[in-house]
């Protein structure tokens, strides 16, 4: 098998160029399904820093301290669904419930309610719009800083939902405190993908664990609500964000003393700096040229077995081979690549993949904010209450679950497969919605925390194989931000369903169901026919370009006579 050093002794540095621009499985999602999408941004600051060059011990525990600080921090706020029902016990704006409202005795009235969500709506939408600054600050200042501004974004965060109940009389910090609070755990998360570089043979573990620890996030308000419950509601809001400001507090110690200021180089770059001559340091300047050259070789090899022991022996050959097999098995890989980010927004591509994220992304949110008062209304009250706490425990653990499932679907089956599981899954999930009964209620959230990440990785990856990595940022980054501002239309669905249809959830859930169904047949079908005709045209070429090869025992002579049958003797 060809090793890493032999391949470098044999690839020219276009070859180099090439091979990098086409990454693997693991590295097309780095951000996976998080809600801020999988734009990864190059950090081109400072030079990036090769991970032979830090201790080993080092790397693993900036790896260790970010999945555990990521635990605590990168998606904290989607766990709105378990802090929700603390924030009513409380009484969060229980001050614009009417007086009849408070005489029947509601757990949750209309204008409270639509608060809190609105709370949960500006967050979602934060989260997404904001992955374009932190993209932009990653590119100038490195990991380092962006980190250290998500700490204080944090801290702010907390510091203002702290003190929002004892300042509720004059301003309302609940929102204000929630919005710094998802501002930082993108800031936190996305500064960490440069990690999967410190151990490149683990890079695929590494982004696992990240998004792991992203999703799992979601349970730190299922922990505080425990508490709060069986502290009979004495370990109030107050008490839970002045003890949480311990974690921006830990992170900002762990990005000033631990993490690197500088990105660690990707497998591509390694490998370019194992082609690239070293120079000359000013001790040799006093020696011969064959003492120079022999030193300089000496230090050649000296790099090249770190980084071989770095990346690990497997053929290169091979690693092309398997990226060809998932770029076949797709059937649209490169459609628009090369193109102009303008002209490829304007296409049906990236129209119909940005209608059906902004639909999906709107359900998904909506169910996240809504589920309990959704279901009060489908099952009763007492029933919408265990289902809630069952939705808790669900969302941060299928995240976790689906993980391994993701990679297999996305690198082993066509787009169009990938795509038709999505509408598959969502209109499934759109009937249970709508079904009112527990049995219904249970499975339509076990296949809603198994479809959230599928979701979220499988429009990352869509973008990356039609859209190419040359305008991933701007055309992913795109989809990400209009799906995230159409999420204020959520406001608009609760008051529909309060007003136009008196808390009934069912016919909001069937017009969002059949518009998603409708939108993703379309996209479907359009990406069906495309591949078919891509999938032609490439016979097609084939057919042309094939040569006319002599079949064994055949005379030359006879098959070039000019009597209009030249291809006798051929196949």
């Amino acid at each position: 098998m060809e090793t890493l050093r032999d391949h470098w002794n044999t690839t020219t540095p276009n070859d180099l160029g090439v091979r990098a621009s086409s990454p693997t499985g693991s590295e097309r999602r780095k951000l996976s399904f998080n809600p801020v999408g999988s734009w990864t941004p190059n950090i081109a600051h400072e030079e990036p820093v090769a991970a032979f060059e830090v201790s080993k011990i080092k790397r693993i525990a900036q790896v260790a301290v970010a999945c555990v600080y990521c635990l605590f921090a990168a998606g904290v706020v989607f766990g709105y669904a378990a802090i929700k029902p603390v924030l009513i016990e409380q009484g969060v704006y229980a001050d614009r419930c009417t007086p009849k409202e408070i005489e029947q005795g509601v757990w949750v009235c209309y204008e409270q309610e639509l608060r809190l969500n609105l709370m949960f709506t500006v967050a979602a939408v934060s989260t997404n719009v904001c992955a374009l600054p932190v993209g932009t600050i990653l590119d100038r200042y490195g990991p380092k800083v962006a980190g250290i501004i998500g700490c204080f974004l944090l801290a702010i965060g907390s510091a203002l939902l702290a003190f929002a109940w004892d300042a509720r009389e004059s301003v309302d910090l609940w929102i204000p405190g929630y919005f710094f609070l998802a501002l930082g755990g993108p800031f936190i998360f996305i500064s960490s993908f440069q990690l999967s570089n410190t151990f490149p043979k683990h890079s695929g573990t590494i982004l696992a664990l990240l998004t792991g620890a992203f999703d799992t996030s979601s349970a730190v308000f299922l922990v505080y609500r425990l508490i709060f419950q069986a502290t009979d509601s004495a370990f109030n809001t107050k008490r839970f964000f002045l003890i949480y400001l311990a974690v921006p507090a830990l992170i900002l110690v762990a990005q000033i003393f631990l993490m690197p200021s500088n990105s660690y180089k990707t497998v591509g770059e390694l490998v370019q700096q194992a082609e690239e001559p070293l120079a000359d340091s000013d001790s040799d300047q006093d020696i011969t040229n064959e003492e120079r050259a022999l030193l300089r070789q000496e230090r050649r090899e000296s790099v090249v077995s770190e980084i071989t022991e770095l990346l690990g022996t497997k053929g290169a050959e091979q690693q092309q081979a398997q990226q060809q097999q998932v770029e076949a098995t797709s059937g649209v890989w490169g459609v628009l690549h090369g193109r102009p980010a303008f002209k490829q927004i304007m296409t049906p591509w990236f129209i119909l993949i940005a209608l059906f994220t902004i639909i999906q992304m709107t359900r998904i949110n909506y169910f996240v904010a809504t589920i309990r008062t959704q279901y009060s209304y489908l099952v009763g009250p007492e029933k919408a209450e265990n289902i809630n706490a069952f939705f808790d425990v669900a969302l941060p653990l299928g995240g976790v679950v689906a993980v391994p499932f993701i990679g297999l679907v996305l690198d082993h089956t066509s787009t169009v497969f990938t795509l038709s599981l999505l509408v598959t899954i969502a209109t499934a999930i759109g009937v249970l919605g709508v079904i009112p009964n527990t049995a219904s209620a249970y499975a339509n959230i076990i296949l809603f925390v198994i479809y959230r990440p599928l979701y979220y990785t499988a429009v990352s990856d869509y973008s990356a194989k039609v859209f190419g990595f040359a305008t991933f940022g701007k055309v992913y980054g795109l989809i990400i931000c209009l799906a995230g501002l159409f999420n204020f239309s959520a406001q608009g669905l609760d008051a529909l369903t309060h007003h136009a249809f008196h808390n009934n959830p069912i016919p909001v859930n069937i017009i969002l169901l059949s518009t998603a169904f409708a939108v993703g047949v379309l996209l479907v079908g359009y990406v069906w026919y495309q591949s078919r005709s891509i999938e032609r045209e490439g016979l097609e070429e084939e057919a042309e370009e094939a040569r006319e090869v002599l079949m064994p025992g055949a005379d030359v002579s006879n098959t070039m006579r000019e009597h209009g049958h030249q291809t006798y003797g051929t196949a």
